[in-house]
């Protein structure tokens, strides 16, 4: 297995910004949040108060500097088969994960933009670890993963929301069609197109909060 393969980008531990869920931490459901290229863990935190109040939030910090800010890879494309890219980020969140004290009842993932290609890249490494995936503005690497058969055979299917803007300019309508296509064959999808561009709306919050609070139902 050559470096770039093996390579782990760990997670900052303190730097996580931590919603406690109504119901106390230790039991609850965690809702892990990673933000896009070029921002922190401030920026999806702010969706927390709108967020159901029993699920416990954790906002992650990317490992590399990008910028004023961070990302979880900074090279490739959306297009990109090179899922080394991405690898050594999911490896950091799994790691991080398992350093967990908390005994969380589940784990879910919601990401924006290149934190949407974080939920799914996880999904596709540990598929057995995740109760439903938030894939907001976000895309899915090509090629295949350690953990596709499984996903793809699994009875039932990891419950996903897929949400994308008619006028997005930062996500190739390719990427995007392959993503939704790929997310058809894995999971148990709802696609939701939004009139906007790359960013989060009122309408697709509120979609986000019914589809948590129907597959995560507490």
């Amino acid at each position: 297995m050559s470096a770039a393969a093996s390579a782990t980008h760990p997670i900052d531990a303190d730097a996580v910004l931590w919603r406690d869920g109504a119901d106390g931490r230790p039991g609850s459901d965690l809702l892990v949040v990673m933000h896009g290229i070029g921002s922190h863990e401030g920026d999806l935190f702010a969706l927390a108060p709108f967020l159901p109040d029993r699920l416990t939030i954790a906002a992650l910090r990317a490992p590399l500097q990008y910028g004023p800010g961070f990302a979880w890879y900074a090279a490739g494309s959306q297009m990109s088969t090179d899922s080394a890219l991405i690898d050594a980020s999911a490896r950091g969140v799994l790691a991080w994960l398992d350093g967990l004290d908390d005994e969380f009842r589940s784990v879910s993932l919601l990401g924006f933009s290149q934190g949407g290609a974080m939920t799914l890249q996880l999904l596709r490494h540990a598929p057995e670890r995740f109760a439903a995936v938030v894939q907001l503005s976000g895309f899915s690497f090509a090629g295949t993963a350690p953990g596709d058969a499984a996903l793809a055979e699994a009875e039932p299917r990891v419950p996903a929301f897929q949400a994308y803007g008619s006028a997005d300019e930062m996500i190739a309508r390719e990427a995007t069609a392959r993503t939704i296509a790929w997310m058809q064959a894995h999971t148990d999808v709802e696609v939701h197109e939004y009139a906007m561009g790359h960013s989060i709306v009122q309408d697709e919050l509120q979609d986000v909060v019914a589809f948590l609070d129907r597959v995560l139902p507490g």
